[in-house]
This record gives structure tokens, C-alpha cells and sequence, in this order.
């Protein structure tokens, strides 16, 4: 009987990129930026917690997770499945350098295939229902990354029709 090690593994298990898995290179965080994630995940500001709270679970239809790193990043909110980014801007992100930051950040994750939604933090203490509505109605204009299928995918050799 042959030992698991002797048998590679099937698409998508095993190791990702010389196997067939994974998914884009940009996810695939190092340790340092996932430790630092977890941190951040720690000390969330109250705005960042009142959103967490409404974005968790299945409340908007669309799993979100939170302080969640991507590349040498991490941002505040990401739904994977609708390549949706949330960022949850304070007072600090309008002065400085700090602008420019983040117009870098956001071109490099819209370049990966992310939109980023830019939330002040005014918005989420005032309104929570609206910044609701904007993030769930960002998320349905994408639609889903993978359509499901009218059936079996055509046999070796059948001509689709």
C-alpha cells in the first residue's frame, strides 16, 4: 500500500502553488503580517467594532472577514467572494502623507481585482443603516466571482451546442 506521502496531491490540497491550489499570490500573507493581523484584531476602534457587529456572520448575506491581511497589507473589512474591501477611515486619514498612502493602497488591491469602499468614520456612528446599504449593495453589483453551472461540464470529445 502506498503511503500518502508517495501520492501528490489532488488539485487544490497539498502545496499550493506546485500543486495547483491556492489562490491569488496577493492572499498568501507571511507570518509576520498575519501576527500583526491578529493584533490589529485586538485593538479594533469602537467604529471598526460597531461594523464588525452588523458585517459578521450571515446578517448581510456575505461573509466578511475582519483585520484581514493581504500582502504586505491589512486591511479593515474584506469579503473574498466579492472581492470587496471595507476600510473604515478616521480623522487621521485625511492629513499628512496620509492620503497618498492610501491612493497607493488602494491601487495596488485594484490591481489585484478589489474594490475598496472608504467609510469615514462619521458615517458608521451616524448612520449605520445607510453605510449598511452602501456595502450591500456594492457587494450585489459585482455578483458572484463563479456562476453556477447548467449542469455536467460536455464529455472528452462532445461539441458544445
Amino acid at each position: 500500500m502506498a503511503s500518502a506521502s508517495q501520492n501528490p496531491p489532488r488539485n487544490g490540497e497539498g502545496d499550493h502553488a506546485q500543486h495547483g491550489g491556492g489562490g491569488p499570490a496577493i492572499l498568501g500573507a507571511r507570518i509576520k503580517q498575519v501576527k500583526r493581523a491578529r493584533a490589529l484584531r485586538k485593538q479594533m476602534s469602537l467604529p471598526e467594532v460597531l461594523l464588525w457587529q452588523q458585517l459578521r456572520g450571515s446578517r448581510t448575506g456575505f461573509k466578511f472577514r475582519k483585520q484581514f491581511p493581504i500582502g504586505e497589507m491589512t486591511v479593515d473589512f474584506a469579503c473574498l467572494e466579492q472581492r470587496l474591501i471595507v476600510e473604515v477611515d478616521g480623522e487621521g486619514h485625511s492629513f499628512g502623507d496620509q492620503p497618498r498612502r492610501d491612493a497607493t493602497r488602494d491601487a495596488i488591491l485594484a490591481r489585484e481585482g478589489f474594490r475598496i469602499l472608504r467609510i469615514p468614520v462619521r458615517d458608521v456612528l451616524k448612520d449605520m443603516d445607510a453605510v449598511l446599504r452602501l456595502i450591500v449593495s456594492t457587494c450585489g453589483e459585482r455578483g458572484p466571482l463563479h456562476h453556477p453551472s447548467d449542469g455536467p461540464p460536455p464529455r472528452s470529445g462532445e461539441v458544445l451546442a
